[in-house]
């Protein structure tokens, strides 16, 4: 039962919830009270009705709440989510409610963010994860809206793509010292073997690195990468499946073959197929700072340069050397080959000029070879009119 009744001194609104408890709150005018009567209602009618005790849980407190319900998510995923949550989303919302957040007040965050000096791509993951939040807090009942949607974020522009070619791959395996392993007394993991394996298989770092002996089928020239090793919460190792949990065999071309029996001798099928000089992962960081940076200084390559950029390298050599896009797909594990085509559109461009070659060769032929690219436009013209 609904009422609106004066007690005297101002108009009182009173309803009992679907549960039997009742509610009232007073208002100056009845028209007030009726108003906000009728859409209480009309609120538990929808299911829309949130208790208003229930969003008086702090962003902080809440964050971590939900950071609870990823536990089946990936360890990387879950860090990167506790990351922006500890550094950037509870230090300044530690003493806000959720139900407190608006849309203006938390555009104004975001956009803070930029002038603070962040990334465009940190922004969207500090947001990405903000909105995920509050988009579980509306599912929970504790908030009638997301205040998170339909905000103005920076532009993300993706680093242009850089490639090596094959003289400065080359360039770079020479420019990289060996290294002794101090158990052996022998040349450890050859740097020049890795630099070709990224370059012109187009692993990720951490497949390389998850790379075991048994994972080399030397008489199909195929690396089988299963897993993924990679650093997380400043140094942690974790493995799992590759991206896209895309397990594939991928070719390595013939001139590998020598280098790397003879690197692969005398090891265990369980044994890491490139280590450090102590036997443990290659870790990016490390590979950086102990050789990778030098070498890429001697080699006279673009300042920078990231091993992870090989993969892009390896991508390029094999459209230039006529592989297709499902071919290129299936050798750096993307899901589809749409997703090949987005980040590798660039290398594809050169294919317009082709087909137009080979529509040239066609038309050649249908006319019996006399036509040819001297012809000119009055010539053409003439022939058209003639047939």
């Amino acid at each position: 039962m609904a009422t609106v009744k004066h007690d005297g001194k101002r108009w009182r609104a009173r309803y009992y919830d679907p549960s039997g408890q009742r509610r009232e709150k007073r208002f100056a005018r009845k028209v007030d009270a009726q108003r906000w009567l009728d859409e209480q209602t009309a609120q538990h009618i929808t299911g829309s009705y949130v208790e208003p005790k229930l969003g008086k849980i702090t962003v902080a407190e809440w964050g971590e709440k939900w950071l609870e319900t990823k536990a089946s998510r990936e360890e990387t995923t879950r860090a990167r989510y506790a990351n922006a949550l500890h550094t950037h989303i509870a230090p300044a919302w530690s003493a806000v409610t959720i139900a407190t957040v608006t849309h203006d007040r938390y555009q104004e965050w975001i956009s803070s963010l930029s002038v603070a000096g962040l990334s465009p791509a940190s922004v969207e993951k500090i947001h990405g994860c903000f909105r995920q939040m509050m988009k579980y807090a509306v599912r929970s009942k504790r908030i009638a809206a997301n205040p998170c949607e339909g905000v103005t974020l920076p532009t993300v522009t993706p680093a242009k793509k850089r490639y090596l070619s094959a003289e400065q791959v080359d360039g770079l395996t020479n420019a990289v010292s060996p290294v002794w392993s101090v158990e052996t007394k022998r040349p450890a993991t050859p740097w020049w073997l890795v630099v070709f394996v990224l370059a012109y298989c187009g692993l990720r770092w951490g497949e390389m690195a998850a790379l075991h002996v048994r994972d080399v089928d030397m008489l199909r020239r195929r690396l089988f990468v299963e897993w993924n090793v990679v650093e997380v919460d400043g140094g942690k190792l974790v493995w799992k499946l590759p991206k896209d949990h895309e397990r594939r065999w991928v070719p390595f071309p013939r001139f590998l073959v020598d280098g790397l029996t003879a690197h692969i001798e005398g090891k265990g099928p369980d044994d890491l197929l490139f280590a450090s000089p102590h036997g443990a992962v290659l870790r990016v960081r490390n590979a950086r700072r102990s050789w990778f940076d030098r070498a890429v200084v001697a080699a006279g390559l673009p300042e920078g340069f990231h091993p992870n950029e090989l993969r892009h390298t390896a991508a390029s050599l094999a459209v230039s050397a006529g592989a297709n896009v499902k071919a290129v797909q299936r050798m750096l594990g993307h899901a589809k080959a749409s997703m090949t085509l987005d980040v590798y559109a660039d290398l594809f461009d050169a294919d317009l000029e082709a087909v137009a070659d080979r529509l040239d060769e066609i038309a050649t032929r249908a006319r019996g070879g006399n036509l040819g690219a001297t012809d000119d436009v009055a010539e053409l013209e003439s022939r058209r009119k003639g047939a």
